[in-house]
C-alpha cells in the first residue's frame, strides 16, 4: 500500500512554508556575495517571461522534495536541475500551449486514469506493488481515506492529480502529432526500392589534399561574401571563454616513504589482531565484506594466503596498499539450484502452514504459483536457477550455508518471507569472508599545502591582463588550457568535479582571475579571457572553417577542369587515378568501399542506370566519378512491411522533434549557471 511516505519519496510534499521561507530568506540575505545587487536576479527567460531567483529557487525545492532525488554528486545535482528547468518550461511554454489547443482532462478521463484504464508513469511509480510490479488500485483507495484526516496527503494528492492531468494532456499531443505523420505511397515505393536495389560497378577519384593550396586565392572579400549568404549557418549559443591551469597533487617520495611506514605498522597489528571485527571497523579504511567467496574469485596470491589462514599483504596493488585476512570460513556447495515462494512479512502464519505441508510432501511448484507474490517466478513454480553461494550475503548465506539438497528453509528478510527449496547442491568448497584494509596511494596534507601555496603565489602574479595569467603559467611550469561554456553547461569539458568553475565563470567579467578551486584531487585557477552574446559568430572565428570551404569549391572546379575522355577508363586516366570496384552499394549505405564516407555519391549511385558514367560528384575529401555495372532487386522488403516501417518512422521522428521545435520557438535563455 502507498503510504504518505512513498509520495514523499518519489512525488513528496513541498518542504513546510516555515522552512522554505527561513532557507530563501537566508539565501536572500548572502545578495553581495552571489551578486543579486538588492534585488532578485535573473536566471532566465521562458517565452518572454522572465524566471527570478526565488521563483526557480521555489520549484527546485519542490521537484527536489518529489524526486526524492539528493545532491549526493555532481550527476545528481544536474539531474535535479534540467528537471526543475524543464518543469518551468512546461508550465510557460507546453502548459499554455495545450490550453489554447483546448486539449483538456475531463473527470472521466481522470477517474479511467486512476482506475488503471489508461496507463500513468505518474500513478504507477507511486502506487505500484513492489512485490508483483502492477499498479495497485486498492493502494490508490488506502491512501484517500489516510488523506480524509491528513491536510498533507491532501495536498500530496492534489499535486499527484495535478502532474497526472499534465501528462495525460501532453499524451494528447503527442498522440495528435502522431496522428499528423502520412506515409504516402510513393514514399512507400521509394523505400522498398531502395532497401531491395544494391549496385555493383567501379569508381575512380582525385582528393582535393593531391592539389596544393598555393594554386588558389581566397580573399576577405570572398570570405565575407559567403559568410553573409550563409550566416544561419553560423548561429551559436551565448558563451564564455576561460583559460585555466591545473597544479596536481601528487604524492611526493617522502609521503609514499611515509605511507609505506604507516602501512607496515598497521599491517603488523592487523596480523596480531586478536578482535578482527573490531579491529577492522576502527580504522576508516576497513572493509568487511558482506559476502563469502571461494578461492576461484580472488586473486591467485591473494587466494593462496587466505585460504592457508595467513594474512595476505601488505601489498602495493593498483595504486593501493592492501591488506587481508579472513573473518570466517565455511565449507559449502559451490553453487545451488533454488526455487522460492515469497511472501509479506504480515503472513506469518501462512509461512509456517506451507512449510509444514511442503515437508510433509507438498507440491512446491503449485504452492509457489498459488501463493507467491512475487509474479516473475511464481507462473515457473518459483523457479530462481543455480547460482554461485558468493551471490548470496546477510541472512540467506547464513540459512543456506548449511543446506543440502531437498532442503526447504524459511528466511525473513526486509519486508518479505521466502521458503526456499534447495534442488541440486554443488560440490563442498571452502569459502571465506574476507576482512580488509586498504590504503590508497595520495598525497599527503603536507604535500597538499605546499601545492596550495604554489597556487596561491600563482593567483598573486596573474592579477591584472591576459598576458599575466600566461606570463604566471610559465613561471610556474604549467600549461593553460582552453575551455568554452555555452549557456547552460554546468560543468567543464574534461574537468572532474568542475560546477565550481563554471559557476565563478558566469558571474566573472574580462580579465578576473579566479579563487582556487579544488577540483577533484588537485587546483585549478581560472581566468575569464572572453563572453560572446552574440546570435552569430563573428567572421573572425569563422574565418578559417569558410576558408577552408572556399578552396574545396575552387579545387573542385579545377579538377573538374582537368576531366577529359568521354567513358570512365579515360576520364578515370585524366585524374591520375587507378579505378576501384564497388559492390552491394544500397541508397541506405553510409560508405563506398575505398572511397570512404561519401554519402553524395552513395545517393548519386542509387539514382544511376548502368552502363551511364556519371557527372563529377563533389565528395568530401574527393571529385569522384563512376559506372554502375549492376543493379539488382534482392526483394528482401515488402511494401506492406516498408509501409509499417515507414510510418513508425515518420511517427517518431514527429513526436520526438514537437517539443523540441516549440522550445525553440519560445527563445528560451538559460542564465542559471551563476547561481545554481
Amino acid at each position: 500500500m502507498a503510504s504518505l511516505n512513498t509520495l514523499r519519496t518519489k512525488f513528496g510534499i513541498v518542504l513546510s512554508v516555515i522552512i522554505a521561507l527561513a532557507l530563501l530568506a537566508f539565501i536572500l540575505s548572502l545578495k553581495t556575495e552571489m551578486g543579486f545587487s538588492g534585488q532578485d536576479p535573473r536566471v532566465g527567460v521562458i517565452a518572454g517571461e522572465k524566471i527570478n531567483y526565488s521563483e526557480y529557487y521555489d520549484e527546485y525545492e519542490r521537484v527536489k522534495a518529489q524526486s526524492g532525488v539528493q545532491e549526493s554528486d555532481e550527476q545528481q545535482s544536474a539531474m535535479l536541475a534540467n528537471a526543475v528547468w524543464q518543469s518551468l518550461v512546461n508550465k510557460y511554454v507546453v502548459a499554455p500551449g495545450l490550453d489554447r489547443l483546448g486539449l483538456s482532462v475531463s473527470d472521466a478521463e481522470r477517474m479511467a486514469i486512476l482506475g488503471g484504464e489508461h496507463l500513468s508513469q505518474t500513478l504507477y511509480n507511486a502506487f505500484a506493488d513492489p512485490r508483483t510490479g502492477y499498479y495497485d488500485v486498492e493502494a490508490v483507495r488506502q491512501f484517500l481515506l489516510q488523506a480524509e484526516s491528513d491536510p498533507q496527503a491532501q495536498l500530496a494528492w492534489a499535486q499527484l492529480n495535478e502532474q497526472l492531468r499534465s501528462e495525460r494532456a501532453l499524451q494528447k499531443y503527442l498522440g495528435l502529432v502522431r496522428g499528423g505523420a502520412y506515409v504516402n505511397s510513393l514514399e512507400v515505393a521509394q523505400g522498398v526500392k531502395a532497401s531491395n536495389e544494391t549496385f555493383s560497378g567501379k569508381w575512380a577519384g582525385k582528393r582535393y589534399l593531391a592539389v596544393p593550396d598555393s594554386l588558389f586565392e581566397i580573399s576577405s572579400s570572398e570570405i565575407r561574401a559567403y559568410y553573409k549568404a550563409n550566416k544561419n549557418r553560423f548561429r551559436q549559443q551565448p558563451s564564455r571563454t576561460l583559460s585555466y591551469v591545473v597544479f596536481d597533487v601528487a604524492p611526493t617520495d617522502d609521503d609514499m616513504l611515509a605511507l609505506e611506514r604507516k602501512v607496515a605498522e598497521v599491517g603488523a597489528e592487523f596480523d596480531a589482531a586478536a578482535e578482527l571485527r573490531a579491529f577492522v571497523r576502527a580504522n576508516r579504511n576497513g572493509r568487511i565484506a558482506d559476502r563469502y567467496v571461494a578461492a576461484a574469485q580472488l586473486a591467485d596470491d591473494e587466494a593462496e594466503a587466505l585460504m592457508a589462514g595467513k594474512t595476505y599483504g601488505p601489498v602495493l596493488k593498483n595504486n593501493e596498499w592492501t591488506m587481508a585476512r579472513v573473518l570466517d570460513s565455511k565449507t559449502v556447495s559451490d553453487s545451488l539450484g533454488i526455487r522460492h515462494i515469497v511472501l509479506p512479512y504480515t503472513q506469518e502464519v501462512l509461512a509456517d502452514s506451507l512449510m509444514g505441508a511442503l515437508k510433509a510432501g507438498g507440491d512446491f511448484a503449485e504452492a509457489a504459483a498459488n501463493y507467491s507474490v512475487y509474479e516473475a517466478t511464481a507462473a515457473n513454480g518459483g523457479e530462481v536457477g543455480v547460482l554461485p553461494f558468493s551471490s548470496f550475503s546477510g541472512e540467506f548465506a547464513e540459512a543456506l550455508a548449511g543446506a543440502k539438497q531437498g532442503d526447504i528453509v524459511k528466511i525473513a528478510s526486509g519486508d518479505m518471507i521466502q521458503l526456499v527449496q534447495i534442488y541440486r547442491a554443488g560440490k563442498p568448497v571452502k569459502h571465506v569472508q574476507v576482512a580488509s584494509i586498504v590504503y590508497p596511494v595520495e598525497a599527503s596534507e603536507a604535500t597538499r599545502r605546499d601545492v596550495h601555496n604554489h597556487a596561491g603565489t600563482f593567483t598573486v602574479v596573474a592579477k591584472g591582463r591576459g598576458e599575466a595569467f600566461a606570463a604566471a603559467a610559465d613561471s610556474a611550469a604549467v600549461t593553460p588550457r582552453v575551455a568554452m561554456l555555452a549557456q547552460g553547461d554546468r560543468t567543464i569539458n574534461g574537468l572532474e568535479d568542475s560546477r565550481e568553475v563554471a559557476r565563478w565563470a558566469y558571474g566573472a567579467e574580462v580579465g578576473d582571475v579566479s579563487e582556487i578551486f579544488n577540483v577533484g584531487k588537485d587546483y585549478v585557477i581560472a581566468t575569464l579571457t572572453a563572453i560572446d552574446d552574440d546570435e552569430y559568430a563573428p567572421v573572425e572565428r569563422v574565418a578559417q572553417q569558410i576558408r577552408a570551404q572556399l578552396l574545396r569549391d575552387k579545387k573542385y572546379d579545377y579538377i573538374v577542369s582537368q576531366l577529359s575522355g568521354s567513358t570512365f577508363d579515360e576520364q578515370a586516366k585524366s585524374l591520375g587515378a587507378e579505378p576501384e570496384t564497388f559492390e552491394g552499394v544500397t541508397y541506405g549505405s553510409y560508405y563506398v568501399n575505398g572511397a570512404g564516407l561519401e554519402p553524395r555519391m552513395v545517393g548519386a549511385i542509387a539514382a544511376s542506370q548502368p552502363g551511364t558514367l556519371s557527372a563529377p560528384v563533389k565528395g568530401m575529401a574527393s571529385v569522384l566519378i563512376f559506372q554502375v555495372d549492376d543493379a539488382e532487386d534482392a526483394a528482401k522488403q515488402t511494401p506492406e512491411a516498408e509501409r509499417v516501417r515507414a510510418q513508425a518512422m515518420a511517427e517518431s521522428m514527429a513526436q520526438q522533434f514537437a517539443l523540441q521545435a516549440v522550445q525553440e520557438m519560445a527563445n528560451i535563455k538559460d542564465l542559471r549557471g551563476k547561481y545554481f
